[in-house]
């Protein structure tokens, strides 16, 4: 192979390769950078103006945290001088859920105190018959021993 003959098949290659860039390539990638620059002007112009727009809203948020501080200074004021009323009708509504929250609590604790009796009444019940069965060692019917535990629950009321 001929170095000449290499050389001018490169050249026709890149000289195909690089009109066909210009033709195909290039034009897009130009489009898109203009296009970013459009942007990035509209950008900057965007970014100017909210920067005038920022000045102007903080002069009027200085105007209005003066307003607010002499709103809330009244509205502290009348706060104070409505708190002792306000603190001793607290209080008492405390004070009445209080009382409230101990009474249910002891009605629960009379509740639970009832079942526990009974529930102990029939362990003793049950454990007087066992002895019992011990004693004079001899079984005695479960049904026997129902009537037997129901008749001594109601005795021992």
């Amino acid at each position: 192979m001929n170095i000449n003959a290499t050389i001018l098949g490169q050249t026709i290659s890149f000289i195909l390769f690089v009109l066909f860039c210009m033709k195909y390539v290039w034009p897009p990638i130009i489009n898109a950078i203009e296009k970013r620059q459009k942007e990035i002007d509209e950008s900057l112009k965007f970014i100017k103006k909210a920067k005038e727009d920022a000045n102007l809203t903080l002069v009027n948020a200085e105007d209005h945290l003066k307003k607010a501080k002499q709103t809330a200074k009244f509205i502290i004021d009348q706060v104070n001088n409505n708190r002792m009323q306000i603190l001793e009708k607290a209080k008492a509504e405390a004070n009445n859920e209080r009382i409230r929250i101990i009474e249910e609590a002891q009605h629960e604790i009379d509740l639970k105190r009832d079942i526990v009796c009974e529930e102990l009444r029939k362990k003793l019940a049950t454990l007087v018959i066992i002895g019992a069965e011990k004693i004079i060692k001899r079984s005695i019917d479960r049904n026997i021993n129902n009537d037997i535990i129901d008749e001594l629950i109601s005795e021992l009321k």
